[in-house]
């Protein structure tokens, strides 16, 4: 299955060192097949988003997953993406940038004609063919007529979805210069949060995050002096304090490291999928690989 992370420092800027693929080539035997994009956002000094993104249609995409990519950020936003709608194309690759804010989503929503319908003119922000990215246009509305309000919005949207849509899965990220949100729906897929002091539960280590199999790696020498909160698809290294989020559970870190939660959904989806009633391809990329 897709593979999400975010990391929140702000307000401060870290250095950290990314492998969206740190061992490729070790997967191909055991792995039931390769991811089909890898990418990574984060946000530049004046706040702008930045992403660096590639679908892995051949090997010289693979060598730009594989490649160490050093950035400063308050805030990150990697995945890795094993499709479920619209091919391997670049526009169809997270994270997705909207209003200045990064998204990337692990799951499937069907019902796309009923989204694009409740979209309207909102669906022209999409660029791609993914259900993720309609979705985080729903969203980026929704924050938009709550005045900004992001976890309003994204609990509107989420809302909206679940009573509407078809729903298998819908655990996302969305980060800020200055914050991140992580919703878990429903308790389909896992998605873990470390509230992360300086130096690590250890007081004296850097960042070294390895997601299994070699799918993630991340490092940063920074956050052996600074705090963060990690969000990701998996428990990334020793630390007993990895917290598994609740189903329906939103949550915010904000400056700081400030972080809130709340569970907004406390509901199933009304047309809940199982692994059956998907679409072949959509099935396989929700499998653990």
């Amino acid at each position: 299955m897709c593979r999400l992370f975010g990391l929140s420092s702000a307000p401060r800027r870290v250095r950290a060192t990314f492998w969206l693929l740190d061992a490729p080539d070790s997967l191909s035997v055991q792995s039931r097949h390769e991811p089909d994009g890898t990418g990574l956002g984060h946000f530049a000094a004046g706040g702008s988003p930045v992403v660096r993104k590639a679908p892995l249609a051949a090997w010289q995409d693979r060598e730009f997953a594989q490649e160490a990519r050093q950035v400063e950020s308050t805030a990150f936003v990697a995945h890795i993406r094993f499709a479920s709608t619209g091919g391997l194309q670049e526009r169809n690759t997270h994270p997705f940038v909207q209003d200045g804010r990064l998204f990337a989503h692990n799951g499937v929503i069907e019902g796309l004609d009923a989204l694009d319908a409740e979209l309207g003119a909102d669906r022209a922000r999409v660029l791609g063919d993914t259900d993720s990215e309609r979705f985080f246009a729903l969203v980026t509305r929704e924050i938009r007529a709550r005045g900004g309000d992001v976890a309003a919005g994204i609990e509107h949207a989420a809302r909206w979805a679940a009573g509407h849509l078809p729903v298998y899965a819908l655990n996302l990220v969305l980060a800020t210069a200055d914050g991140l949100w992580a919703l878990r729906y429903p308790d389909t897929h896992e998605l873990y949060v470390l509230e992360r002091p300086a130096g690590g539960h250890h007081g004296r280590r850097h960042l070294d995050h390895s997601g299994t199999a070699g799918r993630l790696r991340v490092h940063s020498q920074d956050l052996a002096h600074s705090p963060a909160v990690v969000v990701a698809s998996e428990r990334m290294d020793d630390s007993p304090h990895w917290r598994p989020m609740q189903p329906g559970e939103l949550l915010y870190a904000g400056p700081g490291q400030g972080v809130t939660r709340r569970v907004v959904l406390p509901e199933e989806p009304r047309h809940r999928l199982t692994l059956a009633d998907l679409r072949p391809e959509a099935a396989a990329s929700q499998h653990a690989a």
